[in-house]
């Protein structure tokens, strides 16, 4: 068995939408990291010939499926949305299905520390126990509402009903090693701050889960 001072730096990464967490992956990425992202994997398993089509398929129908052999993104975004059940019946098709590919790329790092994006990374999930440490990005509200609306068109009532779907701010800040608030910072600030991270966490033995 490999001691757990030798085994990889596993960390975690979560934040809600328009936070900034994409950014500070890729920042991640170039102090070093190999970055799992299950954003990427759940659009990978829902694509075209996509591993979970045929189960998406046989639980809610035909009609989940677009009209390029994806999944409908803005209808089970609307069904899972408006119906808790729908919702739970989703995740129970693809988290089982994440959990397995992002484990595999993992596997794949070749010895290096691995970030594991999840935005859905919550006390209960068990990518918290899979992790020796977790960073949080955050933000105002407001400041994420402002962010998703300028990159992706939609409405703030759309925003706000995905926010309303994940984890609160206070509970990602609560299970947190450290946060990084993301609000009027500039980008070399912000990459400031994720290098002092990374070069404190990487120094610690595996088992120490205590912040900056």
């Amino acid at each position: 068995m490999v001691p757990d001072a030798l085994k990889p730096l596993h960390l975690g990464l979560t934040g809600g939408i328009g936070s900034g967490k994409s950014t500070v992956a890729t920042m991640l990425v170039a102090c070093g990291a190999v970055l799992v992202d299950t954003d990427a994997i759940a659009h990978a398993l829902t694509a075209p010939h996509g591993a979970a089509l045929p189960a998406l398929e046989r639980e809610f129908g035909p009609e989940i499926i677009d009209a390029d052999g994806a999944m409908d993104r803005a209808r089970m975004r609307s069904l899972a949305f408006g119906d808790t059940s729908a919702r739970r019946r989703l995740e129970s098709i693809l988290h089982p299905m994440i959990g397995h590919e992002a484990q595999r790329q993992a596997d794949l790092s070749g010895g290096r520390p691995v970030v594991f994006d999840v935005p859905l990374l919550s006390a209960a999930s068990p990518w918290r126990q899979r992790v020796n440490r977790l960073l949080v990005v955050d933000c105002r509200e407001d400041t994420q509402v402002q962010r998703v609306m300028q990159r992706s068109g939609w409405s703030a009532e759309q925003v706000q009903r995905v926010m309303e779907q994940q984890t609160p701010r206070a509970a990602r800040r609560a299970i947190a090693d450290a946060v990084i608030f993301n609000d009027g910072l500039a980008l070399g600030a912000l990459n400031a701050q994720v290098t002092v991270l990374w070069q404190h966490w990487i120094r610690l033995p595996r088992g120490h889960t205590a912040g900056l």
